[in-house]
């Protein structure tokens, strides 16, 4: 069993935004951008909210068409590793948006998404709060990253160590 054409393009499409958005946080946070440093908040701000939105389709999608089942063979830990990786991972990129939204609505810095509307603000202005948020941003950045690191990993192992077809259903289905 292979996974649908929806929930790979999905798979796809946010890795690659949520794997453009960890540098580019890292970045835009760290190093004076000068004039594009405004333009590249704006960018990152945007890519979030569209992870956001599509993360959310993600998990309509999922509850609605379960994932295949993982390869009988697999042991009862690496199965609980796996499950417990894809629900972080699902956690994560979540809450991530939603810190930033909070973080940002609470800074009170505008949420221009790619210039075509603002996002309003889910959190009453308070700087001190916000930079609190602001670390938490980074923390689940950091968390993230770990996890994807252990994600992709995993699905190496799967396709170069064992060479079964775990990597395969989500690649070409």
């Amino acid at each position: 069993m292979t996974y649908t054409l929806t929930a790979r393009v999905l798979h796809w499409v946010i890795a690659a935004l949520v794997l453009a958005l960890i540098p580019v946080g890292i970045a835009i946070a760290n190093v004076d951008f000068g004039p594009w440093q405004n333009t590249l908040y704006d960018l990152h701000r945007s890519t979030g909210t569209l992870v956001l939105l599509l993360m959310v389709v993600r998990l309509c999608w999922r509850l609605t068409h379960p994932a295949p089942p993982l390869p009988q063979d697999l042991q009862a830990l690496q199965r609980f590793a796996a499950h417990a990786t894809h629900f972080t991972l699902y956690g994560l990129v979540i809450a991530q948006t939603i810190v930033g939204w909070i973080a940002t609505s609470a800074y009170r810095a505008p949420i221009r998404v790619f210039w075509l509307f603002n996002l309003p603000p889910i959190w009453r202005e308070d700087r001190v709060f916000s930079e609190t948020m602001f670390g938490a941003h980074k923390l689940i950045g950091i968390t993230l990253a770990c996890m994807l690191g252990a994600h992709i990993g995993a699905a190496l192992y799967h396709h170069f160590i064992r060479k079964d077809q775990i990597l395969m259903r989500m690649v070409r289905g």
